[in-house]
């Protein structure tokens, strides 16, 4: 009799599914107990696609400042925001993690040519991996500036985030940034 893995003990990723098809070979759901693989995804390129989710997120929270290098903190962070996600919406909080990164990731975006001296930026579309690790950028860069001089604990503005990009709430940050660089895409067409 085989005990199925759970992360934190709680969730089960064999019920969470990628809605992107696009993303999902970017979106590990590997069964851990403990998103924290001591870096051995770091040594060969785009092994990070193996790296599990939560561990990716754990990884983006982790920013210079006050949380720098403390990933047990930002394991915790995550494990609490989960459970809020959990009394919330009632749904697995890996499968809102998921559905926020797949709402929050661009489809394409601009980049500089130069012809003779002359800058022109042109749209162009974006690779599945640079959508996941730009969506994870955005969530972690909206979580260190929405829990700064805030009330809420650090775990409150993850899940209220979280669970906003999850139903692409119009009050999510990082929902306004992807539409933002999606729309400059559009108008350098």
């Amino acid at each position: 009799m085989s005990e199925e893995i759970k992360l934190f003990g709680k969730w089960d990723l064999g019920e969470v599914a990628v809605s992107d098809l696009g993303l999902q070979r970017y979106i590990s759901l590997k069964p851990v107990y403990f998103p924290h693989s001591g870096g051995r995804y770091q040594v060969q390129r785009f092994k990070k696609a193996e790296m599990n989710i939560v561990e990716r997120f754990t990884n983006k929270i982790m920013k210079k400042g006050k949380n720098a290098g403390k990933k047990q903190r930002a394991i915790n962070i995550a494990r609490v925001a989960f459970e809020i996600i959990h009394e919330r919406t009632g749904k697995n909080p890996v499968q809102v993690l998921v559905d926020s990164i797949c709402n929050v990731a661009p489809r394409e975006e601009t980049t500089r040519l130069t012809y003779g001296g002359v800058a022109q930026h042109i749209a162009v579309d974006i690779s599945p991996s640079r959508r996941v690790d730009l969506s994870l950028r955005f969530l972690a860069n909206v979580i260190k500036q929405k829990s700064f001089n805030n009330i809420k604990s650090v775990e409150e503005v993850v899940a209220e985030e979280l669970i906003l990009a999850a139903i692409r709430d119009q009050s999510s940050a990082a929902v306004k940034k992807k539409q933002e660089i999606e729309r400059i895409a559009l108008s350098a067409r």
